[in-house]
């Protein structure tokens, strides 16, 4: 049975120095071995060391079957006659078999729950108990008459290695947690991020052409004889392009809508021009401006062109100027127009803060406030780099 958290490609990548120190202890242990019997011991030290090697898929599972191993090992050695030479302390199980159960313990620990990690443990603990019950005779009956194992030392030691094993455990369980808190507040942040700038674009491009829709609609009631069609069809156009370029954008990723072209002047001009106000322009670009650095200024020039018509009344002029020097370029746009109250379609109060949001990202300033004794005013100086 699989685990659907850990793929055989993934498991290889984190248990191969468990799977090599195994299999070098495990060799090592059979220079050991002066009889025929004594072989037997081999296929059950492979079984116990694959099982903790595969443990992470199944950590409980593995437990239970490791201990069960274990104990097969050591009752049909004992059945056999077969002795194990003692290391250490330990006469019941080899030292591959010892060091399997550690890094078993150890993956139970970093990944099940506490009550199987509790569990699992006992079991194993169990396990290799039974096998040093049963090993004892042999070593102390047959081949090492000399070597009696001391119970205290015998404890001390097994307490040492679980000891050993639940805080490698522990320690990785620790790591792995906040390994996944970084993760999940860098998704976290990188959604919100996503957000906010789909939020940003929406309301720019979007909210502009809505915004253009429902002026030229209300001068269509006020005026009957006024042809208003051709601009609401023209901004609906508008509106339904970005709105594609915006789901495209959500869906895969990629974004195909217009980007600010070679000339930021150009474009600038272009949307004083569609947005039907008395827009007068001065520019003194001394820098070349990036590409991203313009289409971030196109947004604020429409944004604000927008706030102007869905906010003032009896609008005579509005001033935008462009100009760069020392690596900054400034951005000024101001109207003389009068606050008409409700404005068009409603007010989101996202205007302000999505412009203040693209100017900081880009490391520059904003502000937005009155003039006297009438207008609006917004500026922003904006690093060119």
């Amino acid at each position: 049975m699989e685990s659907t958290e850990l793929n055989w490609r993934l498991l290889a990548k984190r248990q191969w120095p468990l799977a090599v120190s195994l299999t070098i202890i495990a060799l090592l242990e059979t220079g050991s071995i002066s009889t025929g019997l004594g072989w037997w011991q081999v296929p059950g030290v492979a079984v116990v060391c694959v099982i903790a090697v595969l443990a992470p898929r199944r950590p409980f599972d593995a437990t239970l079957a490791l201990a069960f191993a274990v104990a097969c090992v050591a009752l049909y050695l004992r059945l056999l006659g077969v002795s194990i030479e003692p290391h250490l302390f330990w006469s019941g199980a080899g030292i591959s078999m010892t060091a399997a159960a550690m890094a078993t313990i150890a993956t139970l620990v970093r990944d099940a729950t506490r009550v199987k990690a509790v569990a699992g443990t006992l079991v194993v603990l169990a396990g290799m108990a039974f096998a040093e019950v049963l090993g004892w005779p042999i070593v102390a009956a047959r081949e090492y008459r000399e070597w009696s194992p001391d119970t205290w030392n015998f404890l001390i030691a097994a307490g040492v290695l679980l000891v050993l094993s639940v805080g490698t455990g522990m320690y990785f369980r620790a790591r792995d947690d906040e390994r996944a808190s970084q993760l999940a507040a860098s998704v976290a942040a990188a959604q919100n991020a996503e957000r906010m700038a789909l939020a940003r674009e929406l309301h720019d491009v979007v909210a502009h052409y809505v915004t253009a829709i429902v002026v030229h609609a209300q001068a269509g009631q006020l005026d009957r004889e006024v042809d208003v069609l051709p601009s609401i069809a023209s901004s609906g156009t508008e509106a339904l392009t970005a709105m594609r370029r915006l789901v495209g954008t959500m869906r895969d990723g990629s974004s195909d809508g217009p980007a600010a072209s070679s000339s930021l002047m150009d474009d600038v001009r272009a949307l004083a021009a569609e947005s039907g106000l008395p827009v007068r322009l001065s520019f003194d670009l001394r820098d070349a401006v990036p590409q991203e650095l313009a289409r971030s200024v196109l947004r604020l020039v429409q944004e604000s062109l927008t706030n102007t018509r869905k906010h003032a009344s009896a609008v005579s002029s509005v001033d935008v100027s462009l100009s760069s020097g020392d690596g900054v370029l400034h951005l000024a746009v101001l109207d003389d127009g009068i606050a008409s109250g409700v404005p068009v379609g409603g007010s989101g109060g996202y205007g302000l803060v999505g412009m203040r949001e693209r100017a900081e990202l880009l490391g520059g300033t904003f502000s937005a406030g009155r003039r006297e004794p009438t207008g609006w005013t917004v500026r922003a100086d904006l690093p060119i780099s």
